[in-house]
């Protein structure tokens, strides 16, 4: 080779970056990882960990995306076929919970004293303190909701529980207390796969788009994706009082052409078809908010922050808007009634089976991908139909704390100096999600168990004591010693980001020697048919 061929060779090789990321993603490293300053408090000793981001998408980072979805396989896979009820293994708080508890008490009062006495600057400084508390607090193993800081005010008026006429009637069972489906003859519990859409909003064509874009019902569309949530939650409630019994589920929200949400669910336990076409066509929800079909404000002309009086005012008139409690009191009908499409789709599946992994694979397909890139806009029509889309959810309220609420002149839950009119950073406005709803999987509680992390827990456990098998063992350190500081981008003190990326790969590697070593253990001696490993354990 001539040295002009070596030189143009070299010109037209890889960068040393995108080499390395490569082989990070060979080895399942994080390539884009946090990175943690630890200080050992007792020595002085500083190190700089990276700490995998933990991305749910394969386009941001391809390993832990990987690493997600299998984890939600097992998670599926564990609980859809179950032949005995979970135990409930959620702990008793501890002393430390308690402590941060009440200081959070103590937090919430000195921040309602703060809005009382109009000091602006020092509630809002309260309210982000309460907000890192409640992430602290869910760090260590708190579930659920914690009680909003801000006064609740005036309690929401009662609505009428009584059915819709247009609506058909549904039995209603008392719910037992089991989640098992019924037992059939030969020991046999079959479960379910079941698939549901949201209502057409016009005619579309093969790719998705409106075949007459002017008549296609983009408010409706905007609004069904915005609650499609709480129906879907609606029609496990609803499924539950007719059969009679706890039904639990692994569902995942994904986007048809049409862009629309629609649900896959894995049902524990077996329910006659015709059963849930019923249901499906008797659930419907009633959002009962006030009215947003046309916007009071927009353009330059927007709410301005009052600071004297704590709340938002007309920029002309100075007047008060509407509070959110005072908007609902006047509500008199639904602003909108969100229902279910007409496709409703199941069929049995018996565990173990074929079918039961090949449904399995189908519901976490999609897990990696991005909306925009489960449904690319590839054409003209599509493009626009997407713009039609986001431009309408951008001006549809997304819950009682969106600051779109200001358009239309009703103050949201929890405003401050800092909201800003018509701006809210939920997941339903951006053009990348399209009003897919932020949970992608929906797990009911008593799906297998476990949460998500203690499933994690349960893979680290057995890698463990592979490893101690034989004689591979490391001594866990002295949390109690060690701060952990998270450094924030540009710090000088930070490791190139391909430093950390080398020195995870070497640790891979010998980890993944040390496992293999463990594994090559397990298996019985030559001329021996059987294997000390599950499946599961072996494919692990």
């Amino acid at each position: 080779m001539s040295e002009q061929d070596a030189t143009v060779v070299k010109l037209r090789g890889p960068l040393a970056a995108d080499v390395i990321v490569a082989a990070a993603e060979r080895h399942g490293v994080c390539v884009r990882p946090f990175t943690m300053e630890v200080t050992d408090s007792g020595t002085g000793a500083v190190r700089y960990v990276g700490v995998p981001c933990g991305s749910t998408v394969e386009s941001v980072c391809a390993p832990c995306a990987k690493k997600a979805k299998a984890l939600r396989m097992v998670q599926c896979r564990e609980g859809w076929h179950l032949d005995a009820e979970p135990v409930d293994q959620r702990g008793k708080p501890t002393s430390d919970q308690r402590a941060v508890v009440e200081y959070r008490a103590d937090l919430v009062a000195a921040y309602r004293e703060s809005v009382e006495t109009g000091e602006a600057g020092h509630a809002d400084e309260l309210r982000d303190e309460i907000r890192v508390v409640d992430n602290e607090l869910h760090a260590m193993g708190v579930r659920g909701r914690l009680p909003n800081p801000d006064d609740p005010g005036k309690r929401a008026p009662k609505r009428s529980t009584k059915r819709r006429q247009d609506a058909p009637d549904l039995p209603r069972l008392k719910v037992a207390r089991r989640t098992l489906g019924r037992e059939y003859a030969g020991g046999y519990r079959p479960s379910m796969f079941v698939t549901l859409t949201c209502d057409s909003y016009g005619p579309v064509r093969g790719d998705g788009s409106p075949v007459n874009p002017g008549a296609y019902d983009y408010r409706r569309a905007a609004r069904d994706a915005v609650h499609f949530a709480s129906l879907v939650d609606r029609w496990w409630q609803n499924l539950r009082r007719a059969v009679g019994w706890d039904v639990q589920y692994f569902a995942t929200v994904e986007p048809q052409k049409r862009t629309a949400p629609h649900l896959h669910a894995a049902l524990r336990g077996s329910i006659p078809h015709e059963v849930i076409r019923q249901v499906t066509a008797a659930t419907y929800l009633q959002v009962w908010w006030p009215p947003h079909d046309e916007p009071v404000y927009g353009g330059y002309r927007l709410p301005v922050w009052d600071h004297d009086g704590r709340g938002f005012v007309d920029p002309d008139t100075r007047a008060a808007l509407l509070t959110w409690a005072d908007a609902v009191d006047q509500v008199e009908a639904p602003a909108h009634v969100a229902t279910f499409g007409r496709q409703v789709h199941s069929k049995g599946i018996l565990g173990g089976s074929e079918e039961a992994g090949r449904h399995i694979g189908y519901l976490t397909k999609y897990l990696t991908k991005s909306t925009g890139e489960v449904v690319e806009a590839t054409t003209d029509a599509q493009q626009a139909h997407h713009n039609r889309l986001h431009a309408e959810l951008e001006r549809t309220p997304c819950s009682p704390r969106c600051a779109v609420w200001l358009l239309y002149g009703v103050q949201p839950v929890g405003a401050s100096s800092k909201t800003t009119p018509g701006h809210c950073r939920g997941r339903a406005h951006r053009r990348s999600t399209l009003g897919l709803p932020g949970r992608r999987v929906l797990v009911s509680r008593k799906w297998s168990g476990k949460t998500l992390a203690e499933h994690k827990a349960d893979r680290k456990t057995f890698v463990h004591r592979m490893l101690a098998a034989v004689g591979i063992s490391k001594p866990p350190e002295d949390a109690s010693r060690l701060v952990w500081r998270k450094l924030a981008p540009g710090d000088q003190n930070a490791p190139p980001r391909a430093h950390l990326l080398m020195h995870a790969i070497s640790e891979r590697i010998t980890w993944r020697a040390e496992y293999e070593r463990a594994l090559l253990a397990a298996q019985p001696p030559p001329g021996d048919g059987g294997s000390n490993l599950s499946a599961t354990q072996q494919a692990a």
